[in-house]
């Protein structure tokens, strides 16, 4: 898998294999990232959450594209190696944060510098019905901030309403790519 652009275009992100694994294709990441850049996402200025990362490559993208930091949230021992790796192999480890842990543990209590995210990517693994409880542990447990675009990157047939997953969040939009669904919502601000 490649990075579609930005100052690491065209470098290499090795992926993990496994149940539920499923890197976001160069398609839909350059479709993703058009969507946030039209809607006023300017990169140096954002902090990056990627939730259940796998490969990074959500993460990845966004600071080859400029993003201050970039945290890593996955469980998999082997998922948060490869990012790491990815990370070395990339020269973009002083940027990154990988957390092998689960991730509604930490989503419970605030980030320790207590500042939210301005883009929360949530790409839970098919099936498992994850995200909507994972989108109310992040605004509940301050890691979006106000203003903040939150990203859903799930199965296209997944019966998910945007207008209604949260009080704090308006939907921005919603499209279809083959087997996958990308919404955007933005956080209200408080």
């Amino acid at each position: 898998m490649r990075i579609t652009a930005g100052t690491l275009r065209g470098r290499t992100l090795r992926t993990v294999e496994g149940p539920g694994y499923r890197p976001a294709t160069g398609k839909v990441r350059e479709a993703l990232f058009s969507m946030l850049g039209a809607r006023g996402v300017s990169w140096p200025a954002v902090r990056v959450l990627d939730l259940f990362a796998g490969s990074g490559s959500l993460g990845f993208e966004a600071l080859s594209r400029g993003a201050a930091e970039a945290w890593f949230v996955d469980n998999y021992r082997a998922a948060a190696q490869m990012i790491r790796t990815n990370a070395r192999a990339l020269g973009v480890e002083d940027r990154c944060r990988v957390l092998e842990q689960d991730l509604f543990r930490l989503l419970a209590r605030p980030p320790r510098d207590g500042a939210g995210f301005e883009v929360v990517f949530i790409d839970p693994p098919y099936g498992k019905n994850l995200f909507a409880r994972a989108v109310r542990a992040a605004l509940e447990g301050g890691w979006v901030a106000p203003g903040g675009v939150v990203n859903a990157e799930v199965e296209a047939g997944l019966d998910l309403d945007p207008a209604s997953l949260h009080e704090d969040l308006e939907p921005i939009t919603d499209r279809s790519y083959g087997q996958t669904r990308i919404v955007l919502w933005k956080a209200r601000e408080r």
